[in-house]
């Protein structure tokens, strides 16, 4: 059986008062981490949930909603874990090149650390699947801002496998992507359809009858849907809520 936690589940601005993009998955052979907000480690520590459970982080793009925890979650790994097993960090191409410029950027430079745990960058191109740590991934292109290079993927770990949109506005392609997951985590930004790169409430109730999935809950939601989390007929996710699947 494997566990999904939601640390994070806000969009970039921390709508709610809740925290950035984060998704702790644990299955039966190691945990791993679907994309490292800013707010992670924070979130990590309130919710009870060690880093060093965190075998792999999957970075969907590279927004720092989505990746900006990782330098922090390094050092922190190091200097409060005092960390030994490997690490790796995939994600779409130049995710090593991206993850050293943004660490350079906060003052905190990876490149001239003796570090105490091997990390291992690799790379993952869409419509490709890679066994990375305690998951077989797949993955697939969204309908996001480009210079992100944004993925989605689907996550297998054990005999679940878990769809996960990353950010994306709806493409015609989605359902056939997510079709027969377990569990669909999808991000709901927004109430009603404004932008093509970020999906709405009102376009997932449209296509709700094409998603082919077990159970859809939706996530990275902005300002007007953190109002309405538990309050429609389909699933809203909660910083700290977890599923068993």
């Amino acid at each position: 059986m494997s566990e999904v936690v939601f640390v994070g589940t806000s969009d970039a601005f921390g709508a709610g008062g809740r925290r950035q993009s984060a998704i702790f998955a644990r299955g039966e052979r190691g945990g791993m981490l679907l994309d490292c907000g800013a707010t992670t480690n924070t979130g990590l520590s309130q919710l009870g949930l060690a880093r060093d459970e965190v075998d792999v982080i999957l970075v969907s793009h590279f927004h720092g909603d989505h990746f900006g925890g990782i330098p922090a979650f390094l050092y922190a790994s190091m200097y409060t874990d005092h960390r030994k097993h490997a690490i790796e960090i995939v994600g779409p191409p130049e995710i090593e090149a991206r993850v050293h410029a943004l660490a350079s950027a906060m003052g905190h430079h990876l490149a001239d650390r003796q570090w105490t745990f091997p990390i291992h960058y690799r790379e993952i191109h869409a419509d490709e699947t890679l066994e990375v740590g305690p998951a077989e991934v797949s993955a697939f292109a969204t309908q996001h801002q480009p210079e992100a290079h944004p993925h989605g993927y689907r996550v297998r770990l054990g005999k679940e496998q878990i769809a996960y949109s990353g950010d994306t506005g709806w493409f015609d392609g989605l359902p056939a992507q997510v079709a027969e997951s377990d569990l669909f985590i999808c991000e709901c930004t927004l109430h009603r359809k404004e932008l093509d790169f970020h999906l709405s409430l009102e376009e997932l109730r449209e296509h709700r009858d094409d998603l082919d999935c077990g159970r859809l809950i939706l996530t990275h939601l902005g300002e007007d849907m953190s109002k309405e989390r538990g309050q429609i007929e389909i699933e809203t996710a909660d910083d700290g809520m977890a599923v068993k699947l």
